[in-house]
């Protein structure tokens, strides 16, 4: 006998948890597709080249590489950005810029597993490319805003920074010939403590002196004003600074304008992002109950990525949600739904003598647009309410010999237990609109 097991960081997903990842990616689908993005689609697996060196070091000691049956060096995707910059890069031509698409796909990181952190997990995607303008920018944070408004959350805060600050003050110190490493270790911020980045700073050269300047950006707070009144002074002797501030300015003024709640967006400007082919603005969104998960949605602006592919320019701004770390925090919250099933109409069968009449009463249901899940064998009428009760369905059809005799039923609410009679006469559609009726309440 073998022995049923999952790899190491891989695993199943059994029906409440496949449900409460549908019911996001629609909701993801939803918003996406609300501001005009369109899906696309890409392969699990490009040449080795595509996806090498375009992350970080990291993710290239991560990625799942081997050599296929053409004997050809492949890679499969990390993430969906860098296999975008090639799909843009190949079909522009036919897309026209500027180009907004989304793509809710699995990719694979063999990295240490963690809370809500996975080997293969599923990302959902959106980008606009082919525009340098703020307002892509400005729309890819109300993206994020509406789609974590939209699943249900009350508590977020998405924290937004922008490259060009941080590569200023490098430019002011002296540290940018060791902009990537200095930045990998900034990204570290707020998962590690400030004392435990400068360590790591000072083991690769960077003096005390830079390292405190550095460690001081983790310290700006307040209001957007208050952090980019703070932030001022560590930029100011740089072009590009000044512009990463000029930058997060015009964003704050445009999220405020579009109606965006205050405390609902904050400046952070440790804010890093670990991989290497952020140019501007890059954010981080976090759970306000539980700040110590990590990012669920994260992304920013890369004006360069898919200059590694074709020599046309195709600046591009977008941002991810990390789903199966949010599903991880909503379970932890006590907030994931845990229904195992998709219908939430039970149809009971104890009768076999009238299946017809129960494949018909079926039928019209699901064509009048409600899910319904019918029984399909005639056991004791108590095995099938507790099997229903267990599996999430909201109410329970029960139509017996006799009632089918009279033209009646009972609708029973299996979380209370209550039942309600129904006069339908053999009509189905007075049956339908009774049952319809009574899931709306």
């Amino acid at each position: 006998m073998i022995t049923p097991r999952t790899l190491k960081g891989f695993r199943d997903l059994l029906p409440a948890q496949a449900l409460a990842r549908e019911r996001v990616l629609e909701v993801a689908r939803r918003v996406y597709r609300s501001y005009g993005f369109a899906p696309i689609d890409t392969p699990a697996l490009e040449y080795l080249e595509i996806l090498t060196g375009k992350g970080s070091e990291e993710t290239d000691k991560q990625l799942y590489r081997f050599t296929d049956h053409g004997g050809r060096d492949v890679g499969m995707r990390f993430d969906l950005t860098v296999p975008f910059a090639r799909f843009a890069a190949q079909h522009i031509a036919s897309l026209g810029t500027p180009f907004k698409r989304y793509h809710l796909a699995t990719v694979w990181r063999g990295e240490n597993t963690q809370r809500g952190r996975y080997r293969e997990f599923m990302q959902c995607d959106f980008d606009t490319i082919g525009t340098t303008s703020p307002v892509a920018d400005l729309e890819t944070v109300l993206v994020v805003h509406d789609l974590l408004q939209a699943i249900g959350l009350e508590r977020f805060t998405i924290r937004v920074n922008d490259r060009r600050m941080l590569a200023g003050l490098l430019e002011t110190l002296g540290l940018t010939d060791q902009a990537t490493v200095v930045l990998r270790c900034l990204d570290k911020l707020g998962k590690q403590t400030p004392d435990a980045v400068g360590r790591e700073l000072a083991g690769h050269g960077v003096a005390a002196a830079a390292i405190d300047r550095l460690l001081s950006l983790s310290q700006l707070g307040g209001t957007p004003a208050e952090v980019l009144a703070g932030l001022e002074p560590l930029v100011e002797a740089s072009e590009t600074g000044r512009a990463g501030l000029a930058a997060v300015s015009s964003l704050m003024t445009g999220l405020a304008d579009a109606g965006v709640a205050d405390g609902r967006v904050a400046l952070d400007p440790s804010i890093a992002r670990g991989l290497d082919y952020y140019t501007g603005i890059v954010l981080e969104s976090f759970l306000d109950d539980l700040p110590g998960l990590g990012s669920i949605c994260s992304g920013g602006r890369y004006d360069n990525l898919a200059g590694l592919y074709t020599k046309q320019s195709l600046p591009g701004v977008g941002a991810s949600l990390g789903i199966d770390r949010l599903l991880a925090g909503l379970e932890e919250l006590g907030r994931l739904e845990t229904a195992e099933t998709p219908a939430n109409i039970f149809l009971a069968q104890f009768d076999a003598a009238h299946l017809g009449d129960y494949l018909r009463i079926a039928a019209a249901l699901r064509a009048a647009g409600l899910a319904v899940d019918f029984y399909p064998e005639p056991k004791k009428l108590g095995q099938q309410l507790k099997w229903a009760g267990k599996k999430g369905f909201q109410v329970a059809l029960v139509i017996g010999s006799e009632e089918f005799a009279a033209g009646t039923a009972q609708l029973k609410r299996l979380e209370t237990q209550q039942a309600t009679a129904i006069e339908w006469g053999g009509d189905p559609e007075r049956l339908v609109a009774a049952v319809r009726a009574a899931v709306a309440t």
